[in-house]
C-alpha cells in the first residue's frame, strides 16, 4: 500500500511536481524563449530539484514536446468533436466548425500558440521529427474527412493529401504570424481568414 505524506501519495506528489514543471516550461519557453530557458531556471520556477526534473524528462526538448503534445491533442479532440456534432450539416458548415474548434483551443491561452507555432520550430532534428509526426496525424485526419465528404457526394473523389498539407500550412502560418506579431489582430479575424481559405479549397474540384 502506498504511503501518504502531507495527504498525498508518492505518485500524487510526483504527478504534482510534473505539473509544476509543465507550468514552468510553458511560461519560460513562451516568455523568455526556449533557447534562454535553462533546466536550472525551470527547476527554480517549479520549486523542484534537478533530480526531480530528470525523473520526469530526459531534457528540455522532452519537456517542450510534452507540452506540444498536450496542446495539439486537445486541438485534435476539439476538431473531431466539432465534426461529430455537425455530422449531418453541409460540408462548409462542418469545415468552419472544425477549423474554429481547433484554432480556438490552440489560442485559448496565447502561450500555447507561441509554443506550438513559434518556439517549437527549428529547435533540433528530434523536435522537428516530432512536429512532422503531428503534421502527418493532421493530414490523415483531414483526408479522412474529405473522403467522407466525397462518399456523401458533396465533392468529387480524388487524392486529397496535398490539399490537406496546404490547409495545415495555411493554418500554421496564420497562427505563427498572429503570435509572432504580438497578437495585434483579434484572433477572430485569423479564424475567419483560415475559414475563407479552407472553404475555397473545399469547393475546388
Amino acid at each position: 500500500m502506498a504511503r501518504a505524506y502531507g495527504g498525498m501519495t508518492a505518485a500524487e506528489r510526483r504527478a504534482e511536481r510534473r505539473e509544476r514543471l509543465m507550468d514552468a516550461g510553458l511560461e519560460a519557453f513562451t516568455a523568455e524563449g526556449y533557447a534562454a530557458s535553462s533546466i536550472e531556471k525551470l527547476c527554480a520556477a517549479a520549486g523542484v530539484s534537478t533530480r526531480n526534473f530528470y525523473e520526469e524528462f530526459s531534457g528540455r526538448e522532452a519537456l517542450l514536446m510534452a507540452l506540444h503534445d498536450r496542446i495539439i491533442e486537445r486541438a485534435l479532440v476539439a476538431a473531431a468533436d466539432a465534426l461529430a456534432e455537425a455530422h449531418d450539416a453541409p460540408l462548409l458548415v462542418r469545415v468552419e466548425k472544425a477549423i474554429r474548434a481547433h484554432m480556438t483551443v490552440t489560442a485559448e491561452d496565447p502561450r500555447w500558440a507561441r509554443l506550438s507555432y513559434v518556439e517549437l520550430v527549428g529547435v533540433s532534428a528530434a523536435v522537428e521529427q516530432h512536429r512532422l509526426a503531428w503534421r502527418e496525424r493532421w493530414v490523415d485526419f483531414l483526408v479522412a474527412e474529405a473522403e467522407n465528404a466525397a462518399g456523401r457526394g458533396e465533392r468529387p473523389a480524388r487524392d486529397f493529401r496535398l490539399s490537406a498539407v496546404a490547409i495545415i500550412g495555411a493554418v500554421n502560418e496564420l497562427i505563427y504570424h498572429w503570435s509572432l506579431n504580438g497578437r495585434q489582430r483579434p484572433f477572430e479575424e485569423v479564424i475567419a481568414e483560415a475559414v475563407r481559405f479552407i472553404s475555397a479549397l473545399a469547393l475546388a474540384d
